[in-house]
């Protein structure tokens, strides 16, 4: 998988994926990440990327020229997507993440101030993404967001690609809760089930787990669980 991504502040992107399980996946070339800033494409000689809004309004406004220079340059392998993160795209959700990771190539577009010139949108045809129901500063946390979440589906960016089929959300509930060592801490006792070695009584025990916790803190999902799950 490759990721290029084009941000005004590449340091963010690349100071993340520089550490921890992200850092190991990367040099171990399971996928590889580019940064493009669209500040290197700017014709004005102080590196203007935006400007006041017409009709008035506050805030100022990402060029086009910049950032379609900035996306034109990036070399495009047969199995790619663009993507825009919006506050305006789709959710991302678990299963967006997976229809992502099918892809070869990922970019990605980062906004900042009040967002894109709307021909950005008109020329790229991006597919629109959203983290959440709100508004950040700019671009960066929600490509970072999809850059891990897509990433761990990939076969080699975790010690096992079982782990990322046991995530909350992957089967549609709540992930079970974990526990380590000690047996015992502060009164608080491990489960007897997940001591026994009877791995059919252990995922019996994990996926009520699952159920319980799935209807007591996200109920949308336990109805739409329990709707589709056969009698």
């Amino acid at each position: 998988m490759r990721f290029d991504v084009l941000t005004l502040f590449p340091e963010i992107i690349e100071s993340y994926c520089n550490v921890s399980i992200m850092k190991r996946a990367r040099e171990s070339e399971v996928f590889s990440v580019n940064t493009v800033n669209p500040r290197d494409f700017t014709l004005d000689k102080h590196k203007k990327v935006d400007d006041t809004p017409y009709g008035g309004g506050a805030g100022m406004v990402l060029m086009p020229q910049p950032y379609v220079d900035a996306y034109e340059s990036v070399q495009r392998i047969e199995n790619s997507v663009t993507v825009m993160l919006t506050p305006q795209g789709k959710p991302l959700t678990d299963s967006v993440v997976n229809e992502l990771a099918k892809f070869d190539q990922i970019v990605m577009l980062c906004g900042h101030y009040e967002g894109f010139d709307e021909r950005i949108r008109d020329i790229i045809k991006p597919v629109e993404i959203s983290v959440g129901d709100f508004v950040l500063t700019g671009g960066e946390l929600p490509a970072l967001c999809l850059i891990d979440a897509v990433s761990r589906k990939i076969e080699g960016t975790l010690g096992k690609i079982e782990s990322a089929d046991y995530d909350t959300f992957s089967n549609g509930l709540i992930e079970y809760p974990h526990y380590t060592k000690p047996r015992v801490y502060r009164g608080l006792e491990v489960p007897e089930v997940l001591l026994n070695g009877n791995h059919k009584l252990i995922d019996e025990f994990r996926l009520q787990e699952s159920l319980r916790r799935t209807k007591s803190k996200r109920p949308d999902l336990y109805e739409k669980y329990m709707n589709k799950t056969p009698d």
